[in-house]
């Protein structure tokens, strides 16, 4: 199981060895050689330059780099993927830097407490990469994957990664990767399996008895502190395809029981279905007014009173007409081991992505509730505007 992998890959780090962290196949599909970097030897960094052959670049907090004076390399940054490159740098008291003792020792100065921006030479041959605050739960890269491994290692928020490139120069891909850490003997993980750990990790669960039936309410909170919830019933880990609604917070619907939408109704009736069944689960994401927040979703109200539709509302306030993602909703049913599913939806795009992140939808499941006169317009747009699989 992955969570037995992470934990395997972190007691290895612990004592100063290096391991394979591979990341999303539609991203870089790449392997990196990760390391501590309070624990790095020179023969681990000769061991990167030798078998390794990319950059080495010591991933870092934003904290200490701000504390080391490390800013960013460019004011305007334009790579690809934003990674963070601030100026290189030796430490003062190495010669030419660039050989695997030196760098192991600005490495392992990096990572040291008691380090202050003057200690270190700039530009040097050593790139910290400065990791986002809210590590592969918001980005999933491998500088942020790097920095939440050092925090599960108890160690200091500094690390040192080196991509990993074939004999010929190309970039090893997962075959490859997977070749090399038998060879090497270490462990591999993916960043996908960290990020699936790491929400795992944070669960809180209560029971909660409702005007619908009794379930489970387990809380779970992104690297943004925006906390998700996951309504349940019955042993969702086993048995046959989950009955699953994804459902993304619309307060005006949910709370107030809004004519202007199908929100509450929709989630009403899933509650429901999954009580009538017997087992099931309802995850509940914190992205209100199709991803563009409260406020904005009240504007965009606001706009379709003078004749917009909401697809046109949103795109006149600067936005995508839907801006939702589904990304965190993936990592809690991966994190339950779920992945079959029977889908509460009518969204097309909704099942697109989980498909395409490995979830397999058995069965979707309509979910249309009555129309009211106020929304019509809006049940209409869905339909023709965002292909909403509905009768109406």
């Amino acid at each position: 199981m992955s969570r037995e992998r992470i934990k395997e890959a972190v007691e290895h780090l612990k004592k100063g060895q290096l391991i394979i962290v591979a990341d999303d196949d539609n991203r870089e599909a790449e392997g990196d050689l990760i390391g501590l970097a309070s624990l790095a030897t020179p023969e681990t960094v000769n061991f990167m330059t030798i078998n390794a052959r990319g950059l080495i670049c010591v991933p870092l907090s934003k904290e200490k780099a701000e504390r080391l004076k490390l800013a960013e390399m460019s004011d305007e940054n334009t790579d690809i993927y934003s990674t963070a490159f601030t100026i290189s740098v030796d430490h003062k008291e190495t010669s030419t830097g660039i050989s695997a003792h030196d760098r192991a020792l600005t490495i392992k100065a990096l990572a040291m407490e008691t380090s202050v921006a003057s200690d270190f030479n700039r530009p040097g041959h050593i790139f910290p990469l400065i990791a986002n605050d809210g590590g592969v739960l918001k980005r999933r890269g491998h500088t942020e994957a790097a920095i939440d491994l050092a925090k599960l290692a108890n160690a200091e928020e500094v690390t040192y990664i080196c991509e990993i490139l074939n004999e010929d120069g190309t970039m090893a891909r997962r075959p490859e990767l997977e070749q090399l850490a038998k060879k090497w003997q270490m462990p591999m993980i993916t960043v996908e399996e960290l990020a699936v750990y790491l929400t795992a990790q944070q669960a809180l669960k209560v029971k909660m008895p409702t005007e619908y039936g009794d379930f489970e309410l387990s809380l779970f909170e992104d690297q943004d502190q925006k906390e998700h919830l996951l309504l349940s019933k019955g042993d969702i880990q086993s048995g046959e395809p989950l009955l699953v609604r994804i459902h993304s917070e619309c307060m005006t619907g949910d709370v107030f029981g809004s004519h202007r939408c199908d929100c509450g109704e929709q989630l009403h009736k899933a509650m429901r279905m999954i009580q009538k069944e017997g087992r099931g689960a309802i995850i509940y994401l914190r992205q209100e007014g199709r991803g563009i927040g409260l406020k904005k979703k009240l504007e965009s109200y606001r706009l379709q009173e003078k004749g917009l539709d909401t697809y046109e509302a949103n795109v006149a306030l600067g936005h995508r007409p839907d801006e939702r993602h589904y990304d965190f909703a993936i990592n809690i049913l991966k994190s339950l081991n779920i992945r079959q599913i029977r889908l509460l939806t009518n969204n097309p795009d909704k099942m697109g992505e989980l498909k395409e992140a490995g979830i397999e939808i058995a069965q979707r499941v309509p979910l249309e509730v009555p129309l009211h006169k106020e929304n019509v317009n809006y049940m209409t747009t869905k339909k023709i505007k965002f292909h909403h699989q509905l009768t109406i």
